[in-house]
């Protein structure tokens, strides 16, 4: 393997990181990275233990001097979002990441780079495996499937760690600790797929909508970026009420917790409007790219001829679906009155496919409220329930309530004073994080989040910034340093 990162400080970290890489770990696919793990543990004679789903944790016992210490539990998910650009060729379940050096950035080659949590779970194997650094017993848990519902931290077994205080290391915004998260549901619709022939005399296309930035659907649904179902939709239902268009397949988006970058659709349209369909295309999606000229610059619309399919959607079941969609509410629905700047209540619409005789839409909403959350899940369920779709909506997951009084917040508050002269800002975070279903396994577990810098995180855009991973790096090592006593039981 050509190493890429290895002159990067701390050194062993990246080495670690870039090992990672080499190792396919999509969600629910997580078999070959949780062997490179128990691999590494059987390597430094250290204890693990797994429970029924896979979630996996590493013991290493206290350091001399620092036997009377609390145990610290170490926190990261294993799997990683598979994203890639439009005609990048790369396979999440064969081929490794290749990380590269950018401007003071580490990212990948048109794909997403896994830094989220990868760099977490370099951070616990690089103080797993070093015997100078100061610390108290440690467990170092790494949770399955985080991506696609949280189902490792939702099946976590009761009796894997002793710790009560966790260090989340899933956070992506260097000089922020998180305290609290916002609770999750998705809501997931779906259309009988009834299909027609297509009508003679028509012209076929292929629109597509690409060049968005997309992002988390938490950390990055208040900065304005467009939706590519939306904006594809939008394109479609003008289309529809002028030039007779229809429909034959519609594509979108990929993951329930990103945001849509790209969608696609392939219609059809009379010979007689033909000429009218580019020119109409052209001045809606100038007004749109208009609009998004500050936050999507990369936006692109292209209308291109293909062939004719072999069917259409119904129009009946077309005209439902693309009013639904246009109806639905995506973005910020509210925001929290008693912490600036953190939204309260969100809806991500996600992606929309087609397969099996059904059209599936997947959205997600997230709140800081248990009621902010169902309220904006039954909206966009109603709005789909009137087009006559079938409804389905999960369990969700519960929410993180912040506790200023923290003594794991204090001592991690203290260490980045020290460290780097500077106050951390303590905040709530709009993301969902393991931490409030990993507390309510654990009453009582007194948990912290924070990491580096990462920007672009469930998108191939994602990078993570090589001088906070420093300053991510030395922290944890303060606050190891710095960890309480054991208390008498």
């Amino acid at each position: 393997m050509q190493r890429r990162l290895d002159h990067l400080e701390p050194n062993r970290l990246w080495e670690l990181f870039e090992d990672i890489c080499q190792v396919p770990r999509p969600s629910k696919k997580e078999e070959r990275i949780l062997a490179f793990l128990i691999d590494f543990a059987r390597a430094n004679n250290l204890q693990y233990k797994q429970d029924k789903i896979g979630n996996l944790v590493i013991r290493k016992p206290a350091v001399a001097g620092f036997e009377d210490r609390a145990t610290v539990v170490l926190q990261s998910h294993i799997d990683m979002v598979c994203e890639k650009n439009e005609g990048v060729d790369h396979d999440f379940d064969r081929d490794p990441i290749k990380p590269v050096v950018d401007d003071g950035w580490v990212r990948a080659e048109g794909t997403t780079l896994g830094a989220d949590d990868g760099i977490g779970m370099a951070v616990q194997l690089a103080i797993l495996e070093d015997t100078r650094i100061q610390h108290g017993p440690l467990e170092c848990l790494f949770t399955v499937d985080e991506e696609t519902g949280l189902t490792g931290a939702f099946n976590l077994g009761k009796d894997l760690v002793d710790g009560r205080i966790l260090l989340n290391l899933d956070s992506e915004d260097d000089g922020e600790l998180f305290i609290g998260c916002a609770g999750g549901v998705n809501t997931v619709v779906s259309f009988e797929n009834k299909r027609v022939d297509v009508e003679k005399g028509h012209r076929a296309f292929r629109i597509a909508v690409t060049g968005l930035k997309g992002g988390h659907s938490g950390d990055d649904i208040h900065k304005g970026r467009g939706n590519a179902i939306k904006i594809l939709n939008r394109l479609l239902w003008n289309a529809q009420q002028v030039l007779e268009v229809r429909l034959s397949e519609i594509k979108g988006g990929n993951l329930h917790n990103a945001i849509a970058r790209e969608a696609f659709a392939t219609i059809t349209v009379p010979e007689k409007k033909e000429k009218a369909l580019p020119g109409l295309f052209k001045t809606l999606g100038d007004e749109i790219k208009n609009a998004l000229k500050v936050n999507e610059p990369g936006l692109n619309i292209e209308v291109a001829a293909t062939d004719l399919p072999g069917s259409l959607i119904d129009p009946d079941l077309q005209k439902k679906l693309l009013n639904a969609v246009y109806g639905c509410p995506h973005g910020v629905m509210s925001w929290t009155p008693d912490i600036p700047d953190l939204v309260e209540t969100s809806t991500n619409l996600a992606s929309v496919e087609m397969s099996d005789g059904k059209i599936t839409l997947v959205t997600s909403q997230r709140s800081s409220l248990d009621t902010g959350k169902q309220d904006v899940a039954d909206m966009v369920a109603s709005v789909f329930t009137l087009a006559g779709a079938q409804v389905e909506q999960g369990d969700g997951y519960p929410g993180w309530e912040p506790n200023l009084d923290s003594p794991i917040l204090a001592i991690t508050r203290k260490a980045h004073n020290d460290l780097f002269g500077e106050e951390p800002k303590v905040l709530a975070i709009h993301a969902g994080l393991e931490c409030g279903i990993i507390g309510e396994k654990y009453p009582g577990m007194d948990m912290i989040s924070y990491g580096p810098e990462m920007t672009g995180a469930h998108s191939p855009d994602e990078r993570v910034q090589i001088s906070s991973v420093k300053k991510f790096w030395d922290l944890t090592l303060e606050v190891l340093r710095n960890a309480p006593k054991k208390t008498g039981k």
